[in-house]
């Protein structure tokens, strides 16, 4: 099981770099730094609250893990 800060910090650095890849696109497209600077820190909050929910939701979801024995000696 993964702790709340793993999680966290794992939807914080995916999140740094897929929104630095949205300001970057959005200032190609608007050649205004400004903007392309909101547009990307607003993907990036938005979005780290959204992974960091789904990350907490599938560690309640069995589907595709190793169950454990049923006996051990």
């Amino acid at each position: 099981m993964e702790s709340n800060s793993r999680s966290f910090a794992k939807a914080v650095s995916y999140r740094l770099l897929g929104s630095g890849a949205t300001g970057l696109i959005a200032l190609v497209f608007t050649h205004k730094p400004w903007v392309s600077g909101g547009i990307a820190a607003a993907d990036m909050f938005s979005k780290v609250g959204l992974y960091f929910l789904h990350e907490r939701i599938w560690e309640h979801i069995q589907f595709g893990r190793a169950k454990p024995p049923e006996y051990e000696i």
